[in-house]
């Protein structure tokens, strides 16, 4: 599926948001509960606790960290 180019500071932070959301939870999950029976179960719980917030964050303080990085940085 395709957005309209008007989406694309909305498409970023949610396709971001996911893949560090679902790397992370997974992470975690795993260390500290382990690879065993109920391992996607628990995964799960953890990402649909975690993903809004993440995307809440990715959407209001991408635009302002990336600002920070252009000043951070030499052209």
């Amino acid at each position: 599926m395709l957005f309209p180019r008007r989406f694309a500071n909305l498409v970023f932070p949610i396709l971001m948001s996911i893949y560090m959301v679902t790397i992370m939870t997974g992470l975690v999950t795993g260390v500290n509960t382990g690879l065993n029976d109920g391992f996607l179960s628990r995964w799960w719980q953890a990402f649909y606790v975690a993903w809004p917030v993440a995307f809440m964050l990715m959407l209001v303080g991408a635009p302002h960290l990336q600002r920070l990085a252009q000043r951070l940085t030499i052209k």
